[in-house]
């Protein structure tokens, strides 16, 4: 448990989760270090709607039900039934930037041109660019650098 009241710490993972909500977020991780051995970790994921907020600290404070949101009875939107859904070609992994540490090819709120490179998807240690198959502005950006993705699937929307 960190030098902080567990009440503070609650009310910092409930800003962080309002926070993902507020901005249109998918993830949000942040590192508090209180002094020598003392931190908390917090992770807060949206997964279809859902928030999700895990906690590591030493040792593991469990953290009320009450952070997380009620769900929502309106449908899921399926991201990949969106007219402007860019989906994956092949299966391998996605990465936003040519390398790491470098600037996104695409972010949110970005104008892209037909045919730019959005993102870059390693399949069989070739890095194979995906261009734009349509101008306009990025309105999400659907997977995270690194991570495997399938064919078909939704990659970014832009409208």
């Amino acid at each position: 448990m960190s030098k902080q009241s567990p009440e503070q710490d609650v009310d910092f993972i409930k800003a962080l989760a309002e926070l993902l909500n507020a901005n249109d977020l998918t993830e949000l991780s942040v590192k508090r270090e209180y002094g020598d051995d003392d931190s908390l970790e917090v992770r807060v994921v949206k997964q279809v709607n859902v928030v999700t907020t895990t906690v590591a600290a030493a040792p593991v404070m469990s953290v009320p039900a009450a952070v997380a949101p009620a769900a929502v009875t309106a449908p899921v939107e399926d991201p990949a039934q969106h007219p402007g859904a860019v989906t994956s070609p092949m299966v391998g992994t996605a990465y936003l930037a040519a390398e790491p540490g470098a600037a996104p090819f695409a972010v949110v709120g970005a104008t892209v041109s037909e045919g730019q490179t959005v993102l870059i998807i390693e399949a069989m240690k070739t890095m194979n660019h995906i261009p734009a198959p349509r101008s306009g502005t990025i309105k999400r950006v659907l997977v995270a650098d690194g991570t495997p993705v399938e064919f078909g699937a939704p990659l970014l929307i832009i409208e």
